[in-house]
């Protein structure tokens, strides 16, 4: 019986590991393993089977797997012990034996199943390559076309692969339109339905201000600002503070450009977001103090242990200090990684007074109590 032979095949499948890197012995392992399967399938096959390819000539053989037994009772699954000993005579009872077969227009569903298995395996090699590359764009800004918008999900179309954006990934005050160009932040990457790599993008990410920053101010690309930390109340307001070892280096005025035009840049691409940008001191009375601005500090009382910070302000720099639904105290406190109590001048003399006074109520009870 003559075996399927296909020398084409393994021609193509030579050419594709030079020019994918697919692994030649890889492609001809998943063809043999679906060939198997096509064969139980086209024939309502009971055998075991088996196939066999040549890795030189794409010959396929296909062969029934069969237990010897004195009598055989089942052909599909059985062979004679005189049949067996005719294939190798010293084949034994209970032994299993490879009987070829080359089943009616095989050689048709072979050719289709090889021709499936590789470009499944071309789309998986296609796929990982994609993935791979936008795994190492991880932590990178990228650009992309709105492909969907709506309440819960926004779709961007970043040529190879799609963005998604999911609604706590989306800026509260920005509407999203199909067919707007925008910028985003590359979070993950996720192998989506199928297998089809997806990237997952956001612009609330406070890394996202980061990396404008770095693209837009030369001193913080080359290294010579270091962003030490970002916190954000995405579409208002973020605080970044800026630190440079080189004291010729202003950290805060390279970062704000003249008349303010560098940090203007990164402004209008989150749409009007405040940006405060603040210089780190090693120093947290001086950092937490800084943090606060715009507001003016008296005072900064820090316990080391508890990362505790207590802040004192002019009566009238308190709203300021705490500003509106307490963003600019909240911002400060995940900016420095502090937690932070602000009190008025007033506020802090009456805690002091009250702290006293019980004090003095204390220290009576215990004189009256030792008498």
């Amino acid at each position: 019986m003559k075996a399927i032979d296909n020398k084409e095949l393994i021609s193509a499948l030579e050419e594709l590991e030079k020019e994918k890197g697919i692994k030649k012995e890889e492609l001809l392992e998943s063809i043999r393993t679906a060939l198997i399967t096509a064969y139980k399938k086209n024939f309502d096959a009971l055998e075991n089977v088996d196939v066999k390819m040549d890795e030189q000539t794409g010959a396929t053989h296909v062969y029934a797997i069969k237990e010897v037994m004195e009598r055989a009772n089942d052909d599909a699954l059985e062979i004679s012990l005189e049949d067996a000993r005719k294939i190798n005579k010293d084949l034994k009872l209970g032994d299993t034996v490879e009987v070829e077969i080359v089943p009616r227009d095989f050689g048709r569903i072979a050719a289709q199943t090889a021709k499936q298995v590789i470009i499944q395996k071309l789309r998986e090699t296609e796929r990982n390559m994609v993935f791979n590359e936008y795994n190492e764009r991880k932590g990178e800004i990228v650009t992309g076309i709105i492909q969907k918008a709506d309440k819960h999900i926004v779709i961007l179309d970043l040529g190879k692969l799609e963005g998604i954006m999911l609604p706590k990934d989306q800026i509260p005050t920005e509407t999203y339109r199909v067919n707007d160009k925008i910028k985003a932040y590359v979070v993950d990457v996720e192998r989506g339905e199928k297998g089809v790599p997806q990237a997952i993008v956001s612009r609330t990410h406070p890394d996202f201000v980061r990396k404008l920053l770095e693209f837009e101010i030369p001193e913080i690309y080359e290294g010579l600002i270091e962003i030490k930390s970002v916190s954000r109340d995405p579409g208002l307001r973020s605080k970044v503070a800026v630190y440079s070892p080189n004291e010729n280096i202003d950290p805060v005025g390279s970062c704000v450009g003249q008349k303010g035009i560098r940090i203007q840049n990164v402004i209008n691409e989150l749409h009007g977001e405040k940006i405060d940008v603040i210089e780190w001191n090693a120093d947290p009375s001086i950092f937490i103090a800084s943090a606060l601005l715009p507001a003016q500090i008296m005072a900064v009382d820090i316990k080391e242990e508890e990362k505790f910070a207590q802040v004192i302000v002019p009566d009238e720099q308190l709203s300021l200090a705490i500003g509106k639904s307490g963003q600019n105290a909240r911002l400060a406190a995940k900016l420095t990684g502090w937690k932070i109590d602000i009190k008025s001048e007033t506020q802090f003399r009456e805690m002091l007074a009250k702290r006293a006074q019980e004090t003095s109520e204390n220290q009576e009870e215990v004189e009256k109590s030792e008498k």
